[in-house]
């Protein structure tokens, strides 16, 4: 039975599901075979293979277990969580944690170290009051006496780099012999630290990138350490030589880098090209330029997607760079020159980009190197890493998003550097925003090769088209400021961009010019007071005790608290910040408060904070599609061959093959392997896997000669094409929820600022004019607008411009918006939140309102997000009807219904979405 302190630290810690299956592992392990100073080790190592038969053998003179963990999903954290459990379980006091170079080592005090970001026991109360103590390779010898070694009840983690734990001493010793400072004699403790640390009945050995110490000569001196238990970390459990490859013979649990993918919790790699490219048309110096300015362009354009998304989601900005990976430290030379010179893009990157390999010395290195620490840091101004081969395990960045592999090498080793750098999530987790999310190898040599050799290897590699997915022409982010900031002054209206060499042509109709309406405030010090009102508002409407609607605002009660949040600015050190609020006598600044109060209510639409989410019995499915079966020509194998691959089978298929053709329909084969799928329910979805098998059958058929080959491919390829199959069934899944439940969390979401990403010179275009080209419409801005509550939208489809043309023309209709992520808390479904296209209000209701493709009205997410969202109308409309508010309602309106002369009254007659009363 799993201990409860598994299940504590999971929660404590916030365990990620390969961490915790890691710590069970752990916890099974010590309840079966629980180590001992002189136990048995070959009854140790039988006992656990009976469990974990991959267990072949300890491979050192103390039982030690490997973790193969890919990287990126956390070893260093469950490192902390194998001590705490340790510790709590069995009183285990002293670890001994094992670093490969000094990255590593450096990393590792910072982390095991409180109040460090990544604290590796942050929510760990029984650590919280009394850490841990750190023995260092600098403290180790200094005052062993300060370090409390023998506290009964102190847990003590050595922490060290295998060079400092193989570091001779300066001096000799009585035969005149140099020897290791840790074995040099302490006084303190009557022996070597070293010997003290061997002669520990409980010493617990971690050992980081495990790898690394099997073919070393520290090996030795681990072994000499006799610890109870060894836990090896690494992501890459195997030893490299020459000619092989050797594996770990005690992998304990192995979760690979292509699972770590298809969990989520890397990045996902893409390699880009340009369609119907052809690299032999070009000379080497040609192709390398190329990829070099496509590189650039990845990286300019994830560059502008993560800062819209950081003030999308009000999350912390991450600054992307690109890394070089050049042939030699002078062909590294050489493109750093190219980079920072005037004719590659203008110059832009001179001083941008720094050179770190093995040749470099002194303070050069140094100095190169102290900018590849920092390249994280959104102040850094390194851009670009040209590297030739010294960047090895430690460099944990997050914010590493183009690759640009200049260096000859095989297409496995090409696969190995894409992955192996820069898969780690920024924000720890994938947002579901494809640029924010990806990592992006530039290699149009060799795109086909990548593929393959990533295919090979079980990895999921999207691709990216250059002209296509990323544009060639840079683009920029766009923030527009709510229509309320430049009323009351705070902020200026916008300028129309400069038309550039992107801008659309001359014939394209720009927005009209918002008619100049003087700004409510105009002096320094009312400005300041109007700002602090807002930021004051912004917190009040989280009350909804005190501001359930936007009417309360204006009381007696909220204004004089308005006035109060005010105040405290000053008096709480904020004077710099408002310097001018000063100014203002206490009667004018009860005034600016009331009035920008006003300004602010006629500007923005009160949204309850209702959330809504899904409960019951969630159902899931696949909507019916065509496979795309074009790259797909499998061939059958030998008679020997499939019989070879048939021995690991089930007995049923053998006795199919063996029973004649006419016994299983060739369906079953296709359908049998879809559903061992988790997501796949065969009784739910039996006739979509019947036709989709269908498909695939009559595909083979129409290249292999006879029933027998089809069947012949169908059993030896029946993972590859399950997976084939399953993979193009992604995009067409669906969920929806048998009810949804909902509740009033706050007062109402306040209106922020919105960010967009828009072509570089790109004008903002009248919005009731049609325009050409409808595919590009996302890349475009809009203006012009009387009603809207930001000077500024950008559009989905034509058919949102479309309606908006209705709602700015309906007298009924009072403002309206596009509101951003965050706002609405409507989820749709156990992982997925909707976010609506159009918020209305008028003089009677308000409205969410989603224009939606008329062949689309019955799809199953449409309709699950429209019953979401009709649920949490009903529970707005109670909220607001208590506070003499507006009833609101969701419209699910097909794009042939959107004309000029519809109003939106007539609209919500025909297509107002009501949820189906609980259980239908």
């Amino acid at each position: 039975m799993t201990s409860r302190h598994v299940n504590s630290i999971t929660g404590r810690l916030s365990l990620r599901s390969p961490q915790r299956r890691s710590l069970e592992i752990l916890d099974r392990v010590m309840e079966i075979a629980r180590p001992h100073k002189s136990g048995d080790l070959k009854a140790a190592l039988d006992i656990i293979r009976s469990e974990f038969p991959s267990v072949e053998d300890f491979e050192h003179e103390f039982a030690s277990l490997c973790f193969a963990l890919a990287t990126g999903v956390g070893k260093t954290r469950l490192m902390g969580a194998f001590i705490t459990y340790l510790h709590l379980e069995y009183g285990i006091r002293h670890f001994f944690v094992l670093a490969p170079n000094l990255t590593i080592y450096n990393k590792l005090l910072a982390d095991f170290t409180p109040n460090t970001p990544k604290y590796v026991f942050q929510g760990i109360a029984e650590f919280a009051v009394k850490a841990p103590t750190l023995v260092t390779g600098e403290n180790f010898e200094q005052k062993p006496q300060v370090l409390d070694l023998f506290e009964r009840d102190d847990v003590v983690v050595n922490i060290f780099n295998i060079s400092k734990f193989n570091e001779k001493a300066k001096g000799t010793d009585e035969e005149g012999k140099k020897t290791l400072k840790v074995r040099r004699l302490s006084e303190f403790l009557g022996q070597s630290y070293f010997d003290y640390l061997a002669g520990l009945d409980d010493l617990v050995l971690i050992m980081d990138e495990a790898h690394r110490y099997r073919a070393d000569t520290s090996a030795k001196s681990i072994e000499e350490l006799k610890p109870v238990l060894g836990l090896e970390l690494t992501a890459t459990p195997q030893i490299e030589s020459a000619s092989k490859s050797t594996r770990f013979k005690n992998v304990i649990y192995d979760y690979p880098l292509a699972k770590a993918m298809q969990d989520g919790y890397v990045k996902e790699p893409a390699v880009a090209t340009r369609a119907n490219f052809n690299p032999k048309s070009m000379s080497k110096d040609a192709l390398e330029l190329l990829k070099l300015e496509d590189g650039v362009r990845v990286h300019e354009s994830a560059k502008v997607d993560l800062d819209v998304y950081a003030q999308q989601s009000g999350v912390r900005k991450v600054k992307p760079f690109m890394l070089v990976i050049a042939e030699n430290t002078d062909h590294a030379s050489e493109l750093v020159k190219l980079i920072e010179g005037e004719s590659f893009f203008e110059g832009r990157y001179k001083g941008r980009v720094i050179q770190v390999h093995s040749g470099q010395r002194g303070a050069e290195k140094d100095e190169n190197v102290e900018k590849l620490l920092s390249v994280e840091r959104t102040d850094s101004e390194t851009e670009i890493v040209v590297h030739v081969n010294m960047l090895k395990e430690g460099w944990d960045v997050t914010n590493l998003y183009t690759i640009v592999p200049l260096r000859t090498a095989d297409s496995r080793t090409l696969v190995e550097q894409s992955i192996g750098r820069g898969l780690r999530l920024p924000y720890g987790k994938r947002t579901g925003v494809a640029a924010v999310d990806r990592l992006t190898i530039v290699a149009h040599d060799r795109f086909q090769d990548i593929v393959d050799e990533a295919k090979k290897g079980g990895y999921s590699f999207s691709t990216v088209n250059i002209g296509t997915d990323v544009d060639e022409t840079p683009k920029q982010t766009v923030v527009v400021a709510p229509s309320f900031e430049t009323a009351l002054g705070i902020t200026q209206p916008a300028p129309e961009p400069t038309p550039g060499p992107t801008a659309p042509s001359p014939g394209v109709k720009p927005a009209a010019p918002t008619p100049a309406t003087p700004p409510k405030f105009t002096k320094p010090e009312e400005v300041a007071a109007a700002k602090a009102t807002i930021e004051a508002i912004a917190k009040v409407v989280r009350d909804p005790q005190l501001a359930p609607t936007p009417n309360a605002l204006q009381s007696d009660e909220v204004q004089k608290k308005l006035v109060e949040f005010v105040k405290d600015k000053l008096s709480g050190g904020q004077l710099t910040m408002y310097p001018d609020i000063g100014k203002l006598t206490d009667a004018q600044l009860v005034l600016v408060v009331r009035e920008a109060t006003a300004v602010y209510n006629a500007l923005t639409i009160a949204i309850p904070r209702v959330i809504v989410l899904p409960k019951g019995v969630v159902r899931a499915g696949f909507r019916d599609f065509t496979l795309n079966l074009s790259s797909f020509r499998l061939q059958p194998v030998s008679h020997e061959i499939l019989i070879r691959h048939l021995e690991s089978g089930s007995e049923h298929v053998i006795g199919a093959l063996a029973g004649g053709v006419d016994e299983e329909r060739l369906e079953n084969f296709v359908v049998r392997s879809l559903i061992d799928f988790d997501d796949v329910s065969y009784d739910e979805q039996a006739d979509l896997l019947y036709k989709l098998a269908g498909d695939v059958i009559a595909h083979l058929r129409s290249y292999l000669k006879d029933d027998d080959e089809v069947r012949n491919v169908l059993i030896f390829h029946a993972r590859r094409i399950a997976d084939l199959v399953h993979t193009q069934m992604q995009p067409h899944a669906w969920e929806e929820a048998s009810s949804y439940e909902a509740v009033v969390s706050q007062g109402f979401s306040d209106v922020r600022a919105q960010a967009f990403a828009a072509p570089a010179g790109e004008i903002v275009r009248q919005y009731d004019t049609p325009i050409d080209n409808k595919i590009d419409i996302r890349k475009m801005l809009f203006g012009g607008f009387k009603k809207c509550l930001y000077p500024t939208q950008k559009f989905d489809s034509d058919t949102e411009r479309r309606f908006t043309v209705v709602i700015e023309k309906d007298k009924a209709v009072i403002k309206w918006f596009k509101p951003g992520k965050g706002v609405f808390q409507i989820r749709y479904s156990n992982d997925a939140d909707y976010e609506p296209d159009f918020v209305v209000e008028t003089e009677t209701e308000k409205l969410i309102c989603e224009p939606k493709g008329a062949d689309r009205m019955q799809d199953p997410v449409v309709l699950a997000k429209a019953r979401a969202a009709a649920t949490w109308c009903e529970h707005a409309t109670e909220h607001e009807k208590a506070n003499q508010g507006k009833a609101w309602r969701y419209l699910l309106i097909p794009h042939d219904a959107i004309a000029d002369n519809m109003t939106l009254d007539g609209l919500a007659k025909q297509f107002t979405f009501v949820a189906p009363e609980e259980g239908k």
